[in-house]
């Protein structure tokens, strides 16, 4: 079954429009009018509510009677050549004489009982703020294709003043530096090992010096002792031949 015809009167019909500039809100009035007999409830729906505050954005219109619905456009950024999707949806329904409770009208409610018109969203901006966007715009390209060009001729400029020869010698010297570079890598990593093998080899030889003066320690020993033993011999040895010699004289 087919569903009703929308029997609320809207202003504006189809548009909802908002016009700039969007740094603060934006505030455009719908208004929605009962011409029947009939108490009707309805409800404002949007495809983008984090954009828009509406208020009230539901409720009851009395038989006869019309209402002011405020939607509003929040703040954001501008850009003339994106194209606004934003819809709005205003859904009716006839409320029965002893409704009490909306919202479980509303979830009951058969399709064929509801109502709805949508309208779109249009943003304007004034002549004198779209001519100054459109002239920054301007500012901005031309800024950067003054640097593009600047750069181009600087480039230009710079390859003109150079003669073949002068590049020829810049080339050479280029490559001359490369070899050089690659000569002192060469040399590093000569050093670098020389010095390893320095460092290997004198640790060697620490470590043999230690062992010989090691095992040198106790002959030396041995043979400070045993000359101390001869010199002690030797001395006993006059002692007796002088007491000897003594009494011989006596």
């Amino acid at each position: 079954m087919a569903r009703q015809e929308q029997v609320l009167l809207l202003e504006p019909q189809h548009e909802l429009k908002f016009r700039g500039p969007f740094t603060d809100v934006v505030t455009s009035t719908l208004k929605l009018a009962n011409p029947t007999d009939r108490n009707i409830c309805f409800k404002v729906k949007t495809t983008a509510p984090r954009r828009y505050c509406v208020r009230p954005n539901s409720g009851v219109i009395d038989a006869g009677t019309s209402i002011n619905v405020s939607v509003m456009l929040q703040p954001f950024d501008y850009d003339p050549n994106e194209k606004s999707k934003h819809k709005f949806m205003v859904q009716s329904l006839l409320a029965p004489p002893d409704m009490t409770d909306m919202e479980g009208l509303w979830k009951e409610a058969k399709p064929e009982e509801l109502m709805d018109s949508k309208l779109r969203c249009v943003f304007e901006l004034p002549a004198e703020n779209e001519k100054m966007h459109d002239m920054d715009s301007n500012k901005i390209l031309s800024s950067s294709l003054l640097k593009s060009d600047s750069s181009t001729l600087s480039m230009k400029s710079l390859s003109s003043s150079l003669d073949d020869g002068e590049v020829k010698r810049i080339m050479e010297e280029c490559k001359r530096l490369q070899l050089e570079v690659q000569r002192l890598r060469e040399e590093n990593k000569q050093i670098r090992d020389d010095d390893g093998l320095r460092m290997r080899k004198s640790t060697m030889m620490h470590s043999s010096s230690l062992a010989s003066s090691s095992s040198s320690a106790p002959r030396a020993v041995l043979k400070e002792e045993g000359l101390n033993i001869r010199v002690l011999a030797l001395v006993v040895l006059f002692f007796v031949i002088g007491v000897v010699v003594g009494k011989l004289l006596l």
